[in-house]
């Protein structure tokens, strides 16, 4: 039944252009490259801060080229898109630089969030568009099989208009040491997968509100480990988000109640489904369950592709069909400002509690 909603991403007919890595660490390693190779893409240089770390990728993932500094790969002129896999705060001096080598560099794919802030992602797209590179962001769970298929529920109609979504997420994510000089956690690494879904499926809010407080297990200072928040739409449709990383004490020694659901209500039918990223390494498929008026049996399409890593051709496969149809990517810079717009607006929310309209930071930039 999967075969009848378009959950797999669009595939560019030409997959030799030369990519290029920067980072080489867990998402580059054991996401992006084994999802690029897995479709066929052209990785053909890699650079990190440490050469032996980029070394042992390449070989694993058959890249020719490796380099220590990353200004040396991006003045390799068979590098036509580059791959940044760099910590947010880094983002922006890196693209700058990316911009300079735009005589043959004609795309980056760049990782979320867009730099530590939504100043810095304004910044990023504006240097992009002054140099004539294109530019799309890696909001990889929007190529969630259960997330696509939904979409395609949506685009269908089998639901109606939309009442009510939620995403609960009850989920220990694994922080890495970057993250602690940032001095946020939740909002902008894991809840921005989530605002970044509901604006996939439903459009863009008029406000948010959001409350937030920090996490009892991650102990270097954050304001935002446990988040919620409500997306309020002109229509009256509302979406509701909860973001628990902490999760119960089962890493204390109770017993684990882990996962991602999600629910979606319209006038003519419901649909509900899970995420599987919390049981990697194992592959457990996301799943999509859905009723409706006219069909009132519960149909349940299955698939084996599962988000980490499979999702990741996605994000890179639209970027490489926008170059080669000279098209706007699904996941631009310019959309993307509006899911960074729309994580800062929960921040503010959370510090003044109250609703922050959208366009209060949209009309800062």
């Amino acid at each position: 039944m999967a075969g009848e909603l378009d959950y797999l991403p669009k595939l560019p007919r030409d997959k030799s252009i030369g990519i290029g890595c920067i980072g080489a660490g867990f998402i580059m390693s054991d996401c992006h490259l084994v999802a690029y190779r897995n479709a066929g893409f052209n990785p053909i240089a890699i650079a990190a801060r440490r050469r032996e770390q980029a070394e042992s990728v390449a070989a694993r993932h058959q890249i020719p080229h490796v380099y220590s500094d990353a200004v040396e790969m991006l003045a390799n002129p068979a590098v036509e898109v580059v791959d940044v896999a760099v910590p947010p705060d880094l983002q922006l001096s890196m693209i700058r630089e990316i911009v300079k080598h735009s005589s043959h560099i004609r795309g980056i794919l760049a990782q979320k969030p867009l730099g530590a802030n939504y100043a810095q992602a304004v910044e990023i797209v504006r240097l992009c568009r002054d140099a004539g590179v294109m530019l799309a962001v890696n909001q990889n769970m929007r190529y969630d099989q259960s997330v696509r298929a939904c979409k395609s529920l949506l685009n269908r109609g089998d639901l109606g208009e939309p009442v009510l979504a939620t995403i609960d997420m009850r989920a220990i994510p694994h922080w890495m040491p970057w993250q602690a000089r940032q001095g946020w956690v939740t909002l902008r690494i894991m809840s921005i997968h989530h605002l970044d879904t509901f604006r996939y499926w439903f459009g863009d809010p008029v406000r948010v509100f959001a409350s937030v407080r920090p996490d009892p297990r991650t102990k270097f200072p954050h304001e935002d480990g446990i988040c919620l928040y409500i997306l309020e739409y002109a229509n009256g449709f509302r979406a509701l988000g909860c973001d628990d990383v902490w999760a119960g004490p089962s890493k204390e020694g109770a017993a684990a109640d882990i996962g991602i659901k999600w629910r979606i209500e319209g006038m003519t039918g419901l649909a509900r489904g899970t995420i599987g990223w919390p049981s990697y390494p194992e592959r457990t498929p996301s799943t999509l369950e859905y009723t409706t008026t006219q069909s009132p049996d519960w149909h349940r399409p299955s698939w084996d592709e599962v988000w980490f890593p499979d999702a990741f051709v996605g994000p890179m496969a639209q970027l490489l069909c926008a170059l080669e149809d000279q098209a706007m990517p699904e996941i631009g810079g310019d959309d993307n400002l509006k899911t960074m717009a729309l994580v800062e607006a929960c921040y503010l929310s959370a510090r003044e509690h109250r609703a922050v309209e959208l366009d209060e930071i949209l009309m800062c930039s």
